[in-house]
């Protein structure tokens, strides 16, 4: 078939051609909206999973959703060496210069504005050289002694209350998105927390909207105890069976391509029903597949393709970031959550403890491999003494590489 009209699209955060089984997370956002709107309170919402799963695409769709209604938005990527100040300042500009058209007065905006400067001046270190410094392109003169204490909690917590006010003008409210929230620092996850909670206790029309792998919730909870109820957390998940034959089958459809049965049986074997899977071996299939309908024989042909490319781009990549000491600990991991393997494509959590006792090292010695690999997000720890692989299929994968 025509390579050209491949419908297919296994990008990082690209949105696939149909995005099938997220429904249920985009209804609830869409009552979310629409109860702010109404000045109901709500909570920000946190969304989590394995790599591959879709969640930057899902982050990405809700906020175009939230755009829809006219709300400000915006969208930082978290970095573990990187202060949330810079990026939230740049994220909350781009809100209310949405907001701003919106508004009757423009001194209101500007008064915002000045709080937004002086919180994001902050970001700059005073022993830096003057051309070095940080310049958030806002044309007001920066606030004084509001959100610029040099308190990370208390600068957030006042911006966040003033930007809010902003929206509430407006009629509208605002949407912060965080992609990769795990990777933010203690305190700026604290700040994040605590802006949060006085939000909510004033039913202000600013929430976030976070995404990260499994964790997440453990990372905030250890920051405030009660950020358990202070977000609503809804887990992504790969696709279910139906769900997946219509990630591939629609847009097929729409190529005027269809599907045998047992073609797409083996594609759901193949790829799990991971979202970035499904596009990979969908890709994959369409273009070794010499004419519709598509068989199981083109996806058996096609399979070894897909894999290749998975294998370099998807987890090679990923392998190759990886230190000889860290790897050693994932080899084990991978040969240990294979163990008593029934078909099943997950890989189980494994003991930190039997890690080491494969490894035949002491516990202790080898708590600085785990946690650069945690830090890398290339494993993590769902429950005390347990750790596992964020990207599905990870421990196959290693399990089928030579030493």
């Amino acid at each position: 078939m025509d390579p050209v009209r491949n419908p297919y699209a296994p990008g990082a955060g690209q949105r696939p051609p149909e995005l099938a089984g997220r429904d249920r997370e985009l209804d609830a956002f869409d009552v979310v909206l629409e109860r702010i709107a109404r000045g109901r309170p709500e909570r920000s919402l946190v969304l989590t999973g394995l790599r591959g799963v879709g969640k930057t695409v899902l982050l990405n769709t809700l906020r175009s959703a939230a755009i829809g209604r006219l709300w400000g938005t915006g969208k930082i990527e978290a970095r573990p060496d990187q202060s949330l100040r810079r990026p939230v300042s740049a994220a909350l500009h781009m809100a209310i210069r949405e907001l701003a058209p919106h508004h009757r007065d423009p001194d209101r905006v500007d008064d915002v504005l000045a709080v937004l400067k002086a919180f994001a001046l902050r970001a700059n270190d005073s022993s830096a050289k003057l051309r070095d410094r940080w310049s958030p392109g806002i044309d007001v003169p920066p606030a004084r002694g509001r959100a610029d204490s040099g308190d990370i909690e208390i600068d957030l917590v006042e911006l966040f209350t003033d930007a809010a006010s902003l929206a509430t003008d407006v009629g509208t409210g605002i949407a912060l998105f965080i992609d990769e929230m795990q990777d933010l620092g203690p305190a700026d996850v604290s700040a994040l927390c605590a802006a949060c909670h006085e939000l909510s206790q004033l039913g202000a029309p600013l929430i976030v909207v976070g995404a990260g792998l499994p964790h997440l919730p453990a990372v905030l909870s250890a920051a405030k105890s009660y950020s358990e109820r202070l977000f609503r957390y809804q887990r992504i998940d790969r696709l279910d069976r139906v769900a997946a034959d219509l990630a591939l089958c629609a847009p097929a459809a729409r190529e005027d391509v269809e599907y045998e049965a047992k073609a797409l049986d083996l594609l759901y074997e193949k790829s799990g029903g991971y979202p970035y899977f499904v596009q990979a071996y969908g890709k994959a299939t369409w273009d070794h597949a010499p004419q519709s309908p598509v068989t199981d024989a083109d996806v058996r042909v096609a399979a070894p393709e897909a894999e290749a490319e998975l294998a370099v781009g998807f987890f090679g990549s990923r392998f190759e970031r990886a230190t000889p000491a860290e790897r050693e600990y994932m080899r084990a991991m991978a040969v240990l959550s294979g163990e008593g393997d029934t078909g099943n494509d997950m890989d189980a959590a494994v003991p930190t403890a039997d890690i080491a006792t494969a490894l035949g090292r002491r516990p202790a010695s080898l708590s600085p491999a785990r946690d650069a690999l945690i830090k890398k997000g290339l494993i993590y720890s769902g429950e005390r003494g347990t750790v596992a692989f964020t990207v599905p299929h990870f421990g196959r994968y290693l399990r089928t590489q030579p030493v």
